[in-house]
């Protein structure tokens, strides 16, 4: 992929969202969805904007994902979102409070990895009329949140059921990276032993970008698939083969501020812009047109490039850069500035950013 126009008219350090690349994104993952006979789910964590949600759910989705409660209010409060998955423990009686107010607003379902969690779902939502949805959550070998074997995932589906204002609803997982065959055994076997005490899994939802276009290969077993990243793509799935750089719909734009040496260069967006996330790469990020240059440091405002011939470039230079991971990038600012190729589309407030309760 070509360096790209430098938009001179914006100031940097900016945040660059290219609508173009990132509905074509959103549509050939529902064309491979409706094909395959999955139903899609995506994340909003990556792009945290309602306009690109509700973008989701007119190509088919079937509803949102997120990860907090500000954030699934933020995006209803955009407009047009009505059925919310959260995927996160919730604990707490003001937190409850909220997901109150937010079940009345939505189709909500919720997950659970431990009995405490469910009590206090219970707590809030005792309405046996009006039934709170609830998801296990299992550990399929990503080692975060999630129960760790089938028969507990059965245990605590027993438990839920058993609770006046809750009802069981499947399973939920976020699988290892490039091992989604062996998560969808566990789950496999995480239903046969929901379904051995008399329980019914209706739902079995799976995500990750990394895994995206081989979703359809355990379709049998997952119901739902739950991707982010996919909206924007960024270096690190560049990487693993699940995108080219053409498809990459943020980018950082950035302004050369110093060039000490002939094989360095300095750059205004830092660890405040650019995440310091590796993601086992070599640099912060791909410097668009230059694959010679390493981004190798960050401080906070600052960005070191460093190449092994000379850099080529002067102050006030710009460059853009895919960077490691979008989705943290995506937190950095208040706004991200839109574009459809050359031409400026306009800023656009990231509604979710922060939003961390």
């Amino acid at each position: 992929m070509a360096a790209g126009p430098s938009f001179p008219t914006v100031d940097t350090p900016a945040v660059l969202v290219d609508l173009d690349r990132a509905e074509a994104n959103i549509d050939r993952f529902q064309r491979y969805c409706d094909e395959h006979g999955l139903k899609a789910r995506p994340h909003i964590k990556t792009h945290k904007l309602p306009s690109l949600a509700k973008r989701q759910l007119q190509m088919g989705a079937v509803g949102i994902t997120c990860q907090k409660i500000s954030e699934a209010l933020a995006m209803v409060e955009g407009g047009g979102i009505d059925d919310v998955l959260l995927t996160y423990n919730v604990l707490g009686a003001a937190k409850l409070k909220e997901l109150q107010r937010l079940a009345a607003r939505v189709r909500l379902t919720v997950v659970a990895d431990s009995e405490p969690v469910v009590d206090g779902l219970a707590s809030a939502f005792t309405d046996p009329a009006k039934p709170l949805p609830v998801l296990v959550e299992c550990d399929t070998g990503a080692g975060r949140c999630g129960v760790t074997t089938p028969e507990a995932a059965a245990a605590l589906a027993q438990h839920i059921d058993r609770q006046p204002g809750l009802t069981f609803q499947g399973l939920m997982t976020y699988p290892p990276k490039g091992d989604a065959a062996a998560a969808a055994d566990w789950l496999a076997r995480a239903k046969a032993a929901c379904e051995a005490v008399g329980l019914t899994v209706t739902t079995i939802t799976s995500g990750g970008s990394p895994d995206i276009w081989q979703a359809h290969r355990w379709k049998d077993i997952v119901t739902e698939y739950r991707p982010g990243t996919y909206v924007y793509f960024d270096r690190s799935l560049v990487d693993r083969g699940v995108c080219t750089w053409d498809d990459c719909a943020l980018t950082v734009l950035t302004t050369v501020v110093s060039v000490p040496t002939e094989h360095r260069a300095i750059i205004d967006a830092g660890s405040k812009v650019l995440t310091s996330d590796l993601l086992g790469l070599d640099g912060h990020g791909h410097v668009l047109g230059r694959p010679d240059i390493v981004i190798d440091q960050l401080s906070e405002e600052h960005g070191r490039l460093v190449s092994q011939g000379p850099i080529g470039l002067r102050v006030g230079d710009r460059v853009r850069i895919v960077p490691n991971h979008a989705c943290v990038v995506s937190n950095m600012l208040d706004h991200v500035v839109t574009v459809r190729g050359d031409r400026i589309d306009g800023p656009l407030p990231v509604a979710a950013r922060g939003l961390v309760w």
